[in-house]
């Protein structure tokens, strides 16, 4: 398989530093730290010996490598680093004059890595990740894992978490935090979890890449401070990183979100076991930085105040580092969004943690830029930084910026020279605290400053908090209050379409709701494959189906979902197609737990609303205590409030809650109009069953749902065979005569010859026979005919050939011949994107020819991606 190349993550930025370093080899300067007109908060302010009193931890190693290079890491998505030389430091105090000790160097050897450092609650603790030492001897593979190990500073000894060497080299372990209860949530590429779903799934365990298919995902994970109880608490496809505690004992993290073409990292909030997870902040304000250029939300940590302080930077950046915002999450979910609570206030949600003038673009930066901030929780508002000061070069030599040099479009950027300093908002200062050092790179850096604990959120019980039933199926529960809520306003009347005395279902848009799965992408050591299997759309990856369900006549929804897993849903016409955009990323649910979410997202509208507090629910639901909804049976009598999904699946319960059961089918039954008012909707029923090709699924899930049911679909096993399978209308007279042959591919229909066997243009220029494709020989003929454009073809002297027309002349009078496109009948943007079903509609040429079970299997893998696999070991290897 041959891995994606990011558009964003060329060569440019790191040549660029590296010519300024090849031009310093001979003469390495020190930097410039202050007067003629250089720029920088505290610039040439004595060093504070008592800034502050308790010791601080940082990170320093070397920033260029033998040949010069960046050692570390320039793009945020790249997490397989190894800065080799790079260790933990301790200051007893946080002044230049405190001597420094590496407290690392023992286990290392000088050739080790260190990063994510954190701190105890009661500061007697580090926290960090660190692997090596590095083995020249080995490749990049075979190296020491990421580890998480702690550093006791009164009794100044070191250890490793998780003691086997066996248990601790499965996986790489990265950005530890202590929760307030003495366990540790980390982010790690063991998938825990996900990895024993891939063995109930009928596949090998792996480590899944990240959905640009680079490095092995990372996901959180909690685990007891002696390193037993490990397992995963989040499952996103890409990865999320750098949790912390709030106050409140909620974890907040960044979270690359990757899915249905979105890309950016921003910041989500959730309760120590995975549980309530929902986005804190910043999906739709990414476009914050210098000039509204494009930024991540990455660092981030709780202030004093309940504020947020994170670094902003771009995905890519040469100087590794950003400016630092303060973040009014409390009151905003988007810079200009603020919560149901506080409508009207206009924003913005950032405002600069300093007043140093950071570009975050790749431009050299006036005010510098920061890798990382501690704010303190001493009441000060003071902030320990790593921050490199703004310099460029010029000939071989490392000036300051001014204002003039600054101006040349041509100006280089110098080396980042990152040092420790203490800034305070007060008098406007940043005092030195550990000097920067030419080709050094100092980067996260704690005090190990005694705070209050953060509140202590407990994990969810079985049978106390969560319905242990639920956690034995390994399910939990959707709840969608109506998708005719978009972003808090009702798109519909929805106390209209609730009432089936003035709402027919067929007048109803949305009928069912379809939850997917994201499926787990091996790296090529495991199964090596081509892209090609992911068919028009690489970005949509590989996906399954899990579960189908009516939606209520209010819009809502609550039925059994798979727990522990990635998972996207999509809203379903009459006719079981997408007519919601994709989800634009992956859901979970705890065991047992119950996700609520209002309503649906208007694509484009740059609002959030994957945050609970985001909008307040258009929909109301009952009115009252008692009464039957509207014109609806008296077998589901509502409590104030309840949805009508709420009220039958509770009603269900009383018995057996068959109507919170999932089904890999399409299936409605009227449940709700009473008979008095009229007469009962007709039953929808598109079942894998109906098919006499293969379904794509097993014959169990087909019968009975649980929570490891999927519908895989390929191209090649079950939506070719459609087009082979013989279709003939019998005479209903003698039940012999054949009175039409309707099989899709059969000679003088779509395929490349008419019915005495000669060559012939196929129907509607769509060749449909077996066969590959002279495009593309990964893919059947059919396949590219259905999903790309192709040239229209004629028949000349016997054999076939594009079709030329003319289309204007040359400078010598001549003709200009040009092809003429066919436009492809599919689309892989989905169903409804697609004219194929046009012909097949009432009325249409081709009404009845294919089964509704069969237009629903197309339907539903138009709209997961038409993708050739949906399964990575059904490709073949390459």
């Amino acid at each position: 398989m041959s891995k994606s190349a990011r558009n964003d993550h060329g060569s440019l930025p790191r040549a660029r530093v590296r010519s300024a370093v090849l031009g310093l080899m001979s003469t390495l300067l020190a930097a410039c730290g202050g007067g003629d007109g250089s720029v920088g908060i505290g610039t040439g302010q004595d060093p504070d010996p008592v800034a502050l009193d308790f010791p601080i931890a940082y990170t320093k190693g070397p920033l260029f490598d033998a040949q010069m290079q960046l050692q570390s890491a320039t793009d945020l998505r790249d997490t397989q680093r190894f800065n080799v030389g790079t260790d933990l430091y301790l200051l007893d105090r946080a002044s230049p004059t405190a001597v420094e000790q590496n407290v690392t160097l023992a286990e290392t050897q000088g050739m080790g890595d260190v990063m994510g450092v954190e701190i105890s609650d009661d500061g007697a603790r580090v926290l960090f990740a660190m692997r090596g030492p590095f083995d020249p001897n080995l490749a990049d593979e075979d190296q020491p894992t990421w580890n998480i190990w702690e550093y006791d500073i009164p009794t100044a000894t070191l250890r490793r978490i998780i003691a086997s060497d066996i248990t601790a080299e499965a996986g790489q372990d990265v950005s530890p935090h202590y929760l307030p209860d003495g366990r540790i949530i980390f982010a790690s590429t063991r998938q825990r979890q996900s990895k024993a779903t891939l063995l109930d799934e009928g596949k090998p365990q792996f480590d899944a890449l990240d959905e640009d298919r680079n490095d092995p995902a990372l996901v959180l994970h909690v685990i007891d401070s002696d390193g037993n109880n490990l397992h995963q608490v989040s499952f996103n496809q890409s990865h999320d990183f750098d949790a912390t505690v709030l106050d409140s004992g909620k974890i907040m993290f960044s979270r690359w979100d990757h899915a249905s073409g979105v890309n950016g990292i921003h910041l989500y909030r959730m309760n120590p076991d995975g549980s309530e997870l929902e986005l804190l902040y910043g999906a739709e304000s990414h476009l914050t930085g210098t000039n509204n250029s494009e930024v991540q939300f990455v660092g981030a940590r709780e202030m004093l105040n309940g504020d947020i302080m994170a670094i902003i930077r771009p995905f890519d950046h040469p100087d590794l580092g950003g400016n630092i915002v303060i973040i009014d999450a409390g009151t905003y979910v988007e810079n200009t969004q603020p919560t149901a609570a506080n409508t009207g206030l206009p924003g913005p949600a950032q405002s600069p943690a300093t007043p140093n003038q950071v570009t975050t673009e790749l431009a050299p930066s006036q005010g510098g830029r920061f890798s990382s901030a501690f704010p303190l929780w001493d009441g000060t508002g003071r902030v320990l930084v790593s921050w490199a000061i703004c310099r460029l070069v010029e000939n071989t030599v490392i000036v300051p910026c001014t204002d003039a040099r600054l101006a040349d479009p041509n100006a280089v950027a110098a080396p980042p020279l990152y040092g420790i300093w203490m800034y305070d908002p007060a008098n406007q200062t940043q005092l030195p605290v550990v000097i920067g050092e030419e080709g050094v790179l100092i980067g996260d850096v704690v005090a190990a400053q005694p705070r209050t604990p953060p509140q202590v959120i407990l994990d969810k019980i079985p049978g106390v908090d969560l319905d242990p039933d639920l956690v034995a199926e390994n399910v939990g529960i959707l709840n969608i209050r109506s998708v005719y809520d978009i972003d808090g306003v009702s798109a519909v009347n929805i106390p209209a379409l609730a009432d089936p005395g003035v709402t027919m279902a067929a007048q109803r848009p949305a009928r069912y709701l379809r939850v997917e799965k994201a499926v787990s992408i091996p790296d090529d050591d495991v199964h090596d494959f081509d892209d090609t299997a992911f068919g028009p759309n690489i970005q949509l990856g590989m996906r399954e189906l899990v579960t189908y369900t009516p939606i209520e006549p209010d819009g809502s929804v609550r039925v059994k979902v798979p727990a522990n897993v990635a998972l996207a849903i999509s809203v379903l016409d009459a006719d079981g197609r997408r007519i919601s955009a994709r989800h634009r990323n992956w859901i979970q649910v705890l065991p047992g737990e119950e996700l609520r979410c209002n309503g649906c997202h208007a694509p484009q509208s740059g609002l959030s609303h994957g945050r609970r507090d985001s909008f307040d629910p258009a929909y109301a639901g009952a009115p009252s205590t008692g009464v039957p909804f509207p014109n609806t049976v008296s077998t589901f009598v509502p409590d104030f409030g309840e949805t009508m999904a709420e009220t039958r699946t509770r009603v269900s319960c009383q018995t057996d809650c068959a109507a919170l059961e999932a089904s890999l089918d399409v299936v409605y039954t009227d449940e709700w109009t009473d008979p008095n008012v009229r007469a009962p909707d007709a039953p929808v029923e598109y079942r894998y069953s109906g098919l006499t090709t293969s379904p794509p699924t097993t014959i169990g899930c087909v019968n009975s749902w649980s929570s490891n049911c999927r519908g895989t679909i390929n191209y090649e096993m079950h939506i070719h065979p459609l087009w082979s399978l013989t279709r003939l209308v019998i005479d209903p007279n003698d039940m012999v005569t054949v009175l039409e042959d309707n099989t899709c591919a059969r000679s003088g229909c779509h395929a490349p010859v008419d019915a005495m066997n000669a060559t012939a243009v196929p129907a509607a220029q769509l060749d449909l026979t077996d066969g590959l494709s002279a495009d593309e020989m990964a893919h059947f003929n059919a396949y590219r005919e259905l999903l790309f454009a192709d040239d229209e073809q004629e028949l000349v002297n016997g054999a076939l050939q594009p079709r030329l027309v003319q289309n204007g002349v040359d400078a010598m009078g001549n003709p200009i011949l040009v092809t003429v496109t066919v436009n492809p009948s599919m689309s892989a943007a989905g169903a409804n994107a697609s004219s194929f079903f046009d012909v097949f509609d009432a009325g249409g040429t081709h009404a009845g020819r294919l089964t509704v079970h069969e237009l629903r299997l197309i339907s539903e893998w138009l709209d997961i991606g038409a993708q050739y696999y949906n399964n990575p070991f059904d490709a073949p290897e390459n």
